[in-house]
């Protein structure tokens, strides 16, 4: 009796079997990869996440025939190296959050910042675009805040830090995606070249403020224990890439390039710290900084998370003390000249 992996018919079912598996797991990435792209005319992006699926399914039906055979290999073959090569860009129609990008320049030991966003917002669409250049010296950076903003659920935040300066300023920076005007946010779109990535550079007042005061979310501000030599080493990382994704676009990814492994990658962190389930599952960031003793652990995780939310008054809105004020009740350690 022949060997079962000798046998023709029981290869045949299992080259079947492996060609129809990757024909849908091809169909089922490439028709929303073709939906969510960028590719113009609107009816070009619209015909192709049509007509790709019925090619697929067509020529693996018939595939029997060497035509159908080498169709399903073209159309394979095209989709990847279209998806390999589209390029992300800078010079889109952006949605106005995202139009202005911040730019920078270093002299000696003092970091210039240009086009600081500090919006002034009514409601989380209606808002009045303003911006400022500002001095930084990077011998006054104190300290490093990390930020979780929760608008639903526990498991998914949107994580970012701010660096503050011993004269009482803030500069916030957050990883996002950036979205042209003419498409609404979808979460779904984050996993495909939809959206590039985008790096804001924003007042306390506007980054934070229009998360606590307008959109009425529940944000937390914890302080990272860094040394002075770690702070600066974090902060220079972001303006790097500020100044890089100013010349050179990237797309953003949900699972690979998102605020979270942004942050870690910034941070240079351990490969395994940014597999971890907490940074795909974002709401349980600072549960992991509070793990690997970046957060002060003379509280329970718990404890310190319960107390380290952002209490605001009913109706108030970002003033200039608004940095001041959201840490007033705050549990921050403000002595981290000895940590790592």
């Amino acid at each position: 009796m022949p060997r079962t992996s000798n046998n023709p018919a029981h290869n045949r079912r299992w080259a079947h079997w492996f060609a129809g598996c990757a024909t849908f797991l091809l169909g089922a990435f490439g028709t929303p990869a073709l939906y969510y792209s960028t590719l113009e005319p609107d009816a070009l992006r619209l015909g192709l996440t049509c007509l790709f699926p019925l090619v697929l399914g067509t020529a693996f039906f018939l595939r029997t025939h060497q035509t159908a055979r080498l169709a399903l290999a073209g159309v394979s073959a095209a989709f990847a190296v279209w998806y390999v090569t589209d390029p992300p860009k800078n010079n889109r129609g952006w949605a106005g959050e995202y139009a202005v990008p911040a730019s920078v320049s270093l002299e000696g030991r003092t970091v210039h910042l240009h086009h600081v966003r500090n919006f002034i917002y009514k409601t989380p669409s209606d808002y009045t675009a303003r911006y400022y250049d500002a001095d930084y010296a990077l011998d006054d950076l104190s300290s490093v805040d990390l930020v979780t903003s929760y608008w639903a659920g526990e498991s998914i935040a949107h994580v970012f830090l701010s660096f503050g300066f011993r004269d009482g300023r803030h500069v916030a920076m957050s990883i996002e995606t950036r979205r042209q005007k003419k498409f609404p946010y979808s979460a779904i779109a984050g996993f495909f070249h939809h959206y590039e990535l985008f790096y804001v550079v924003a007042d306390e007042r506007d980054l934070i403020g229009v998360r606590t005061d307008v959109r009425k979310e529940r944000v937390y501000l914890y302080r990272l224990l860094l040394s002075p030599a770690a702070r600066e080493r974090l902060f220079k990382s972001y303006l790097q890439e500020v100044d890089h994704l100013s010349h050179t676009p990237e797309w953003y990814n949900t699972l690979t390039s998102n605020c979270t492994t942004g942050i870690l990658t910034r941070a240079q962190a351990s490969f395994r710290y940014r597999l971890d389930w907490r940074i795909l599952l974002s709401g349980y960031t600072a549960s992991l900084a509070y793990k690997l003793g970046l957060l002060d652990t003379h509280l329970d995780f718990r404890t310190l998370h319960d107390r380290s939310r952002i209490q605001r008054p009913e109706g108030a809105t970002p003033g200039p003390d608004y940095s001041t004020q959201i840490r007033q009740t705050l549990p921050l350690e403000t002595d981290s000249s000895s940590n790592r």
